[in-house]
Order: structure tokens, then C-alpha cells, then sequence
């Protein structure tokens, strides 16, 4: 039995999310399709984290099982030459039976990016979100501060969430203007169901005035869903990076996606 990694990037704008879904595509189904003809098997893939309806991914990372051997750059090119264009894998490599996508991983790292002008944007509508109010990047990263560390994330939890508690540690959190676009980081060990969209919705009041820094603080230490704000919209949040412990020796890629500076 021979494991394989890969590393995939993926336009999420008509998948309704990364897991397998009866009737609706997803972007597993259509991955898992694609190996599997590659492989000339059967093919399930693991992730390192499942992302929503219209999320996006510039480094996701999986892992399958097989007997067959094939060259990293067949699992690459063969993957690709059957998978549609908003998919593509960008790299293969050989790991050990103990490698998992998923409970080997550290830390995972998404960005979300906001297009911040009075008008909706015509270009990139689907790969950015859209606020037209003026956003205060600095108020937004003072309140961004209070977010940092172990806690409990309930007030940031969306419903439907079937992880068994929202404890969570937040490793780092940044908010940045570039032009017209800002760009949110967030680093932590895991993630519960809709937690970065409902911390950007959080900022999202205090960056245009609306409520004071301090109310992040007050939001978390509610644990309290209802008093917390918006779920922001998906098309602007990409998951950009995993750690793994060093020993699997995982090529490293920079952070998308690929239009940011």
C-alpha cells in the first residue's frame, strides 16, 4: 500500500463544498473521479479541511491510498487532464502510512479578501468579496487582538457545526489594506463551521464605525451566536496554507491566491 499527498487548488464558485454530496457537485466528487482513472482504481481522498459552498482553496491538501505505481508527475498531469479547469492539483509526492491530511496537520491558514468600494466590482465578482461602506483596517486589526489565543468560539460558531466543542486557538490574525482590497489572515489550529466568515462580520461593524474594538472582546465572551454579527459571504475566503510537522518534508508554497501582492 503506497500513500500519496497531494496539494490542490480550486475555484469553489459552483461546488457546493468540498465534501461528497448526494446529487450537487462537490469539488471531492470531482477530484476522486479524476485519480480514480488515473489510478485506474477506486480512489477516496482525505482532506486537511472542509470548505463550504463557494469557498476557494489555493493549498489544500489530501491523501488517497493505492497499489499502483505511478510517477508524481502522472499523478499531476493525469489528474489534471480529467479534472475541469477551476481544479488542479499542484503537486503529488509519496508519504508514510502514518501521514493524515487531517490529524497530522498543525495549523491551517485562510485569507479572506474584500473588495472595499461603493460599487460592486465586475471583475473578480466571484473570487472577491464586496463591502461598500469605508472599512478602518487599523480599527479592524485593534479589534483582531482581542481574538488571539485559546478560547471558546461558540459566539463565531455557525449552526449545524458538528464538531464537539468550539474551544480553538487563534495562532494569528491580520488585518491589511492593500488599494481597494482588505485582506483578513487568520492562523489557528482548527476551525468550526463558518468561524472566519462570522469573525470577518464582527470586524466588518467595527471597521466602518459602527461598534467600538472592545466589542470583539464582548462577542467572544458572550458565547453567545445571536450577538455576534453578519455571516460574511464566501466567494472571498480561501484556505492558502497547512503546516505539517517537518519530517514529511511537504513542498512549501506561497500563500495565495495568486493576484495579491
Amino acid at each position: 500500500m503506497i500513500r500519496i499527498a497531494l496539494c490542490v487548488t480550486y475555484d469553489g464558485s459552483r461546488y457546493h463544498g468540498w465534501q461528497h454530496q448526494e446529487e450537487v457537485s462537490s469539488v471531492q466528487q470531482t477530484l476522486e473521479h479524476a485519480l480514480s482513472r488515473v489510478a485506474n482504481h477506486s480512489v477516496t481522498v482525505v482532506c486537511a479541511g472542509r470548505t463550504d459552498a463557494g469557498v476557494h482553496a489555493t493549498a489544500q491538501v489530501v491523501h488517497f491510498d493505492t497499489e499502483v505505481l505511478r510517477t508524481e508527475r502522472s499523478w499531476v498531469f493525469g489528474a489534471n487532464s480529467n479534472l475541469p479547469a477551476d481544479i488542479s492539483v499542484l503537486w503529488a509526492q509519496p508519504v508514510t502510512l502514518d501521514f493524515h491530511a487531517r490529524f497530522s496537520a498543525l495549523a491551517r491558514t485562510y485569507r479572506y479578501i474584500l473588495c472595499n468600494q461603493n460599487v460592486r466590482p465586475g471583475i473578480f465578482h466571484k473570487a472577491v468579496s464586496w463591502y461598500f461602506k469605508p472599512l478602518d483596517a487599523e480599527r479592524m486589526q485593534m479589534a483582531a487582538y482581542y481574538l488571539l489565543g485559546e478560547h471558546d468560539f461558540s459566539s463565531f460558531r455557525g449552526s449545524g457545526c458538528q464538531a464537539q466543542h468550539a474551544v480553538r486557538s487563534i495562532h494569528a490574525l491580520s488585518v491589511k489594506r492593500q488599494g481597494q482590497l482588505v485582506i483578513l489572515e487568520v492562523t489557528a489550529n482548527a476551525f468550526l463551521l463558518h468561524m472566519v466568515r462570522n469573525i470577518v462580520g464582527v470586524l466588518l461593524e467595527i471597521g466602518e464605525g459602527e461598534k467600538p474594538p472592545e466589542w470583539a472582546l464582548e462577542v467572544l465572551q458572550s458565547c453567545d451566536r445571536k450577538k455576534a454579527g453578519i455571516t460574511s459571504a464566501p466567494n472571498g475566503l480561501y484556505l492558502v496554507k497547512i503546516d505539517y510537522p517537518d519530517h514529511f518534508n511537504l513542498p512549501k508554497l506561497p500563500k495565495g491566491p495568486f493576484f495579491l501582492t
